[in-house]
């Protein structure tokens, strides 16, 4: 289940906290217990934003069925 503060995000701001989240990882400054808590948020964010684009995605598929199928009627 999503964090619902992170349901609200739109798929920009939920991948610019998750490439803030990476970058902070990456520097390795943190505690343990700090990286895991940033490691699991950035999970959460990961799956937020591909469900985004899985959801854009079907819409495109969508959308170009509909067109092939106003092709092909005419």
């Amino acid at each position: 289940m999503t964090d619902p503060q992170i349901a609200d995000l739109s798929y920009e701001d939920a991948r610019d906290e998750l490439t803030s989240i990476v970058a902070t990882l990456e520097a390795g400054n943190q505690s343990l217990e700090e990286s895991m808590s940033l490691w699991e948020r950035g999970e959460a964010l990961a799956q937020h934003c591909q469900q985004w684009l899985d959801q854009a995605e079907k819409r495109i598929e969508a959308m170009t069925a509909e067109q092939i199928q106003e092709l092909h009627e005419e």
